[in-house]
């Protein structure tokens, strides 16, 4: 298995990322995650939408909250064919919670917890703390990678303006 260093911290430190770099112009392998209820959910079940897949540490802090929350309100706006999902090592049941308590009805949470297959898949899983980085990838409606954005320092947002260009880039 690869492992990178560097490429992300969290507070300034190093941290190592495990799996496969994921590429622009590359499709994403038909990896599964849980869904709220405990139900697999393959990846190419989005096929066919434009996916703006979010990776994050965990939903219940403060950065990924907010994250969250604004990809909630984005996604209104990028009409009926484009599908948010949000992937995290949190539990099913705590994504359940958590979407509930923050009135999040408009992106789906898939969790990552038993296996991190998703995290690995997409050499995205960080080695110290089995906690996936937080990046955000652009799927176009085959599945393909058009648009990858790691964000370098894990406690920090992404660039919001750039995914959400990435997304109605596609249409």
């Amino acid at each position: 298995m690869t492992e990178r260093t560097g490429k992300v911290t969290i507070h300034g430190n190093p941290l190592t990322l495990v799996g496969d770099e994921v590429v622009v112009g590359r499709k994403v392998p038909n990896l599964v995650a849980l869904g709220n209820d405990l139900s697999p959910v393959k990846l190419s079940s989005f096929e066919g939408k434009r996916v703006i897949l979010s990776l994050v540490p965990s939903l219940d802090t403060p950065v990924c909250d907010v994250e969250t929350r604004r990809f909630n309100q984005e996604v209104t706006g990028l009409g009926d064919d484009v599908v948010v999902v949000t992937v995290s090592t949190d539990l099913p049941f705590a994504q359940k919670r958590w979407c509930a308590a923050a009135g999040v009805d408009r992106v789906i949470t898939l969790s990552d917890h038993r296996d991190t297959s998703v995290g690995l898949g997409l050499g995205l899983l960080i080695k110290e703390l089995r906690l996936l980085a937080r990046a955000v990838l652009v799927l176009d409606r085959e599945g393909i990678v058009r648009y990858v954005q790691l964000v370098p320092e894990v406690a920090q947002e992404p660039d919001y303006e750039a995914v959400i260009a990435a997304a109605k880039g596609l249409q």
